[in-house]
């Protein structure tokens, strides 16, 4: 599966937070700081989806707000129901 997200490091807490600019907006508790949001961001979807962080994978914007990450093994209709 591919997500298409508009990251929010530096938030209060790690939640999905509805869709901003047709994309799922993703808001992050850590901050933007030497790749620790995207590891962040890894870490949340793959415990989110229940798949190993090695199937978690930034495809695009690895320093940017919109991202493109691949989740491999998870299933569309998991990501219809949490979110």
């Amino acid at each position: 599966m591919i997500l298409e997200l508009h990251v929010q490091p530096g938030a209060a807490r790690t939640e999905f937070a509805g869709e901003y600019g047709g994309r799922l907006k993703l808001r992050l508790a850590a901050p933007p700081v030497e790749g620790k949001a995207n590891a962040a961001l890894v870490a949340f979807l793959a415990e989110y989806y229940g798949v190993p962080k090695r199937n978690v994978r930034i495809l695009a914007g690895a320093s940017s707000r919109r991202k493109r990450v691949l989740i491999e093994g998870a299933q569309w209709t998991a990501t219809k129901n949490k979110a």
